[in-house]
């Protein structure tokens, strides 16, 4: 990647307008390599570049790829209407650099969340044709018993779906169960729950592919970045 100004690297690090990250440069609040650099015009290798903003360090990535354990009483939406955004959960300059989570979880819904900045990115992984397994783990009103299982790897039928859809699904404890679907339809979960006989009253998203919450190490409301191992576990079946 060619050498590009200070003032380019922060804009395109989401720290604002250019004029606002001039502003910075000259405030004595931007360092490189341990050096308070005064001049916006001044020219760096931007790949893998680590710089301090307001004396938190940061690192040039061209594009940002997260993953988020989402809490409840979020949105996954850029304008939420309800309840606070999941956006409020990230650095602000992300916003900036229009990172946007990819699919959605309900409000009350939580778990692995991917974001992203890279246009391409997101529309490979929000693609229907991509069949990569995503695995839940509901709380149920009722009682988990065989049969609620039974009934969801055979398939239910949606009122509004031509075909009935089914899942792997595992007792998981009295009230908890484990479903692995490689659709994305709308309440897709808590709508099969219903229709088998039961209730959801809580619902985690634990998996993606061969990512796992757990491999991660994330608590709910904290976020990280994923690197090109974690980016490949995407593309894995899982167990």
């Amino acid at each position: 990647m060619a050498k590009l100004t200070l003032d380019r690297i922060l804009q395109s690090q989401g720290f604002g307008t250019r004029k606002h990250c001039r502003e910075l440069v000259r405030a004595g609040e931007v360092r490189v390599h341990g050096e308070t650099i005064a001049d916006a015009a001044a020219s760096f290798d931007a790949d893998g570049l680590h710089f301090e903003v307001f004396g938190e360090t940061w690192t040039f990535r061209r594009h940002l790829y997260l993953a988020l354990d989402k809490p409840a009483n979020y949105e996954c939406s850029r304008k939420p209407s309800h309840h606070p955004g999941v956006l409020t959960l990230l650095p602000e300059q992300f916003a900036w650099r229009d990172v946007q989570p990819i699919g959605r979880l309900d409000h009350d819904t939580t778990g692995l969340l991917l974001l992203s900045d890279d246009g391409a990115f997101i529309h490979a992984q929000s693609s229907p044709r991509r069949h990569v397994p995503k695995i839940y783990v509901a709380t149920t009103h009722a009682p988990v018993t065989a049969e609620l299982v039974a009934h969801l790897e055979a398939g239910v039928q949606l009122h509004d779906e031509p075909a009935p859809l089914a899942g792997k699904a595992r007792q998981l404890g009295e009230h908890a169960i484990e479903l692995v679907l490689e659709e994305g339809k709308y309440h897709q979960v808590k709508r099969m729950l219903a229709a088998a006989g039961n209730h959801c009253v809580a619902l985690r998203r634990v998996a993606i592919g061969g990512l796992t919450l757990e491999g991660l190490g994330l608590g709910e409301g904290e976020w990280c970045y994923l690197d090109e191992e974690a980016l490949g576990l995407l593309a894995e079946r899982g167990s």
